[in-house]
C-alpha cells in the first residue's frame, strides 16, 4: 500500500497508476480515492499517469484530530505533488476536492500545473467580510433564513417551481412517497423518502445466460 507522510506525522494513502503526464484527482466528502477508479482506469489506459489520495480523515489515511481544514488539505496535496515531483500536472477536484484544488493554487501557485478541472466544487465564501468585500451582507442570508422559518412549505414550493408544476411540489413535504420510477425498485410500494433516494440497491444486470450477477 502506497503512503506518504506530511510534516505533522500523518500518514496518507494514495494510488499511482500508469505512465505519462500526471492527472491528480481529489475526492469529495465523505469519499476516498476509490471514487475515481473508473475515471483513473480509463485515463491511465490512454497514456496518462493517474494519482489519487485519501484525504486525511478519509479512507485509509490517518484520522487526525487537527488539520481538518482547507489550508491543511491543500498543503497535504502539495506534499504529495512534491514527493512525487510532478510537473505539467492536471488537477481534478470534485466537491470538497474542488475546494482543495483551488486552495492549493492559491497557496502553492501553478508552477507544477497546466490545468485544473473543478467538478461540482464547493462554492467560495459568499459572506461579505473585510477579507471578502465582494460578498453578500449577512442581512441577505438572514432574510433567507427568516423566510424558510416563516413558511418552509412555501419556500420549497417556490424552489421547485422551475423544475415541475407547482401543484406537484407538495410531494416533497410528505413523509412517504411512491418510488419515482428510477428503475431501482419494481415494487411500486410507498417507501420512506430517504430510502427511495439513497438506500435501494440497483438491479443486477443480466448475464448472457439470463441469470443475474452481482455488481
Amino acid at each position: 500500500m502506497s503512503t506518504f507522510m506530511t510534516k505533522d506525522g500523518a500518514s496518507h494513502y494514495y494510488k499511482d497508476w500508469g505512465v505519462g503526464q500526471p492527472v491528480v484527482f481529489s475526492h469529495g466528502w465523505p469519499l476516498n480515492a476509490d471514487a475515481w477508479d473508473e475515471q483513473m482506469f480509463y485515463i491511465a489506459s490512454h497514456g496518462y499517469r493517474v494519482i489519487a489520495h485519501d484525504r486525511r480523515g478519509h479512507g485509509r489515511s490517518d484520522q487526525t484530530w487537527d488539520g481538518n481544514d482547507m489550508n491543511t488539505y491543500a498543503d497535504d496535496l502539495a506534499a504529495l505533488i512534491e514527493m512525487l515531483d510532478l510537473h505539467d500536472a492536471v488537477l481534478v477536484g470534485h466537491s470538497t476536492g474542488g475546494g482543495e484544488v483551488t486552495r492549493y493554487i492559491g497557496r502553492h501557485g501553478t508552477s507544477r500545473l497546466v490545468k485544473a478541472v473543478l467538478v461540482d466544487a464547493i462554492p467560495p465564501l459568499m459572506l461579505k467580510t473585510e477579507a471578502n468585500p465582494a460578498g453578500q451582507p449577512i442581512e441577505a442570508f438572514d432574510q433567507i433564513r427568516a423566510g424558510v422559518a416563516t413558511d418552509r412549505s412555501q419556500y420549497y414550493k417556490d424552489l421547485s417551481a422551475p423544475l415541475e408544476p407547482i401543484d406537484q411540489a407538495p410531494r416533497y413535504h410528505k413523509a412517504f412517497e411512491t418510488c419515482s420510477g428510477c428503475g431501482r425498485c419494481r415494487s411500486g410500494s410507498k417507501v420512506p423518502m430517504t430510502a427511495s433516494r439513497s438506500s435501494l440497491r440497483p438491479i443486477s444486470p443480466k448475464t448472457s445466460s439470463g441469470s443475474t450477477s452481482p455488481l
